[in-house]
């Protein structure tokens, strides 16, 4: 029997409006592994303001495109973007909750994506305003060329199940996983179609990519190294190490450095498109069974019949 979803099938694309409750979840949420934990909680710096920056960008580029089926991705993407923004800064608020404060770390995050990846460039630097906005397109189609990566690695990551990592937590996780699989073309679909001609267009994906990458690693090294020197509970016993995280890694608690490495030069290739990467059916696959999915889906059900 045929599986009824291929991975070049097409979804709608449109936001859950999921909610999740923290009350429960323990400032170590991966028992007995603060590194792998921390490693991970990374994603809840970058991402508020991140994805914030994502939203801003598309409306910008919004009246550029002009193909109807795009423009409905395009939109179904934003509306997820902004979820997953809000999703994760509630998160932060937990974390500050049990006394890790990330302000410290993320007023630089801010300023990143605020300032250096504003509507206008840095410093007055004379680029002009179409040339800035491909810029920032080709930013985020790299950027999301790691989150699919990521977001299919998070769906089959079972040892996370088999370590006791949080309930709560996890179903955050694979909830964002499963739709960044969904949405992993938007982006570089966005990028492409406002991205003018042929041969400009592929030096700026390859730019963008080189200068994406090393920035990525460098914020999430020094993320994990922040949340690890103040995480209270371990009160500087512990810092961030290459050792603790491939520990990590062979315990298959976190992605490979082969893994995210790989993804760079498929992303680089002239035919590569980002359908080709992770597993669709598995993703629609979660977000039918994710708890908070299922309970938004019912809500808006519900709000539909009174």
């Amino acid at each position: 029997m045929s599986d009824p979803l291929s991975d070049s099938d097409r979804v709608v694309i449109s936001p859950r409006r999921v909610s999740f409750d923290w009350d429960t979840t323990p400032l170590h949420w991966i028992p007995d592994e603060p590194t792998a934990t921390h490693v991970i909680n990374v994603l809840h710096l970058l991402l508020p303001a991140g994805e914030r920056w994502f939203v801003r960008v598309f409306k910008e580029a919004l009246p550029l495109v002009t193909d109807d089926e795009l423009l409905r991705d395009v939109k179904g993407f934003m509306g997820q973007e902004a979820t997953h923004s809000v999703q994760h800064a509630y998160v932060l608020d937990h974390l500050a909750a049990q006394r890790l404060d990330t302000a410290a770390y993320t007023k630089y995050v801010d300023f990143l994506f605020e300032r250096l990846l504003g509507e206008r460039p840095p410093l007055g630097v004379p680029v002009p305003a179409r040339e800035w906005l491909r810029v920032r397109l080709a930013t985020i189609a790299a950027i999301e060329q790691f989150t699919a990566v990521l977001g299919d690695w998070v769906l089959g990551a079972d040892a996370l199940d088999d370590a006791g990592a949080d309930a709560i937590m996890l179903d955050l996780l694979r909830w964002h996983g499963a739709e960044e699989v969904e949405h992993r073309a938007v982006a570089f679909d966005m990028y492409e179609h406002c991205g003018g001609d042929a041969l400009p267009r592929h030096a700026r994906r390859i730019v963008s990519m080189a200068i994406t990458a090393p920035v990525m690693l460098y914020l999430w090294v020094w993320g994990a190294a922040y949340l690890i020197r103040h995480d209270p509970q371990l009160a500087g016993r512990l810092r961030y190490s290459l050792t603790e995280h491939n520990k990590a890694v062979r315990k298959g608690l976190l992605p490979t450095w082969g893994d995210l490495g790989r993804a760079v030069p498929r992303y680089l290739r002239r035919s590569y498109h980002p359908s080709q990467e992770g597993s669709l059916r598995r993703a629609v696959a979660y977000l039918a069974s994710s708890p908070a999915a299922r309970s938004a889906a019912g809500a808006i059900g519900r709000a539909a019949l009174g």
